[in-house]
């Protein structure tokens, strides 16, 4: 079996380097070691890098795509959100050997699904990183306690308008103000073309909403102090989430887009 096994690899190895129509994922792939692969009887599902490829999945089902190193533009919202994990990582290191013992512990109830929906967990320090970002872009104090997982309130958005004659980025909601306790994190893309519908890497925080402040929040001022003059015609994506000022607990993300009008 593990001769067989080999030699398939090695078939589907030379497949990708002479080949480039997609790959269908319900056949064997080869393992390697950034690729995430998912076992059944054969290999099922695939995600990740291998080699000069990548394995991924959207709505027509899984594919495969050259990859493609980015460009590195060392950006200044780069740079604060590297410097950002790297003083929070900083952080972890210097609590005492009982706090890390209680975050490495606190793990277990901070479950999620993967890729695949197999469940996972964090690391202490993940978990640390995550909560005391969250914090941060509230304007919080960091926790060096891991929290109760608890639920965190959603800011479900039903509009945003976005306004050139106004100069003004009106987001609504279903709430009728950001809850007691909690932050608002309010983030969007620049500008782009009507026709865009990808946007996942693109969003930047551009400001934040207190507790109790009252829907439709105006985010002009923001939006284009971070972006420049609106432009009618274009397209912008606006994302909301709901932060505990205590925890660093966060609701889903709540996303939506709009035609920038004159």
């Amino acid at each position: 079996m593990k001769k067989i096994l080999q030699l398939l690899l090695s078939s589907i190895i030379s497949f990708f380097e002479y080949a480039a129509m997609p790959l269908n994922l319900n056949q064997p792939v080869v393992h390697a070691k950034c690729a995430k692969i998912k076992f059944g009887m054969m290999m099922t599902d695939a995600r990740g890098k291998l080699g000069g490829h990548v394995f991924s999945k959207n709505r027509a089902g899984a594919y495969t795509r050259t990859k493609v190193t980015p460009v590195n533009p060392q950006s200044s919202f780069q740079t604060a959100v590297r410097n950002s994990f790297a003083g929070f990582t900083a952080g972890f290191r210097a609590l005492t050997s009982a706090q890390i013992l209680a975050w490495n512990s606190a793990v277990a109830n901070f479950t999620s699904t993967d890729v695949f929906g197999d469940i996972k967990q964090p690391s202490g320090i993940n978990l640390y990183n995550r909560l005391n970002l969250n914090l941060a872009n509230a304007g919080q104090v960091a926790i060096s306690t891991p929290p109760l997982p608890t639920a965190v309130t959603p800011a479900v958005i039903t509009g945003v308008i976005a306004d050139v004659s106004l100069n003004s980025v009106s987001i609504a909601s279903a709430l009728a103000a950001v809850p007691a306790g909690h932050t608002l994190i309010i983030e969007a893309t620049a500008q782009l073309s009507p026709g865009k519908s990808f946007v996942k890497s693109e969003y930047r925080k551009i400001t934040t909403a207190a507790a109790a402040a009252a829907f439709p929040i105006a985010a002009g001022v923001a939006y284009v102090a971070k972006f420049g003059a609106l432009v009618a015609g274009t397209k912008i994506f606006v994302r909301v989430k709901t932060v505990s000022n205590t925890t660093g607990l966060s609701s889903a993300y709540s996303a939506v887009d709009t035609i920038v009008i004159p």
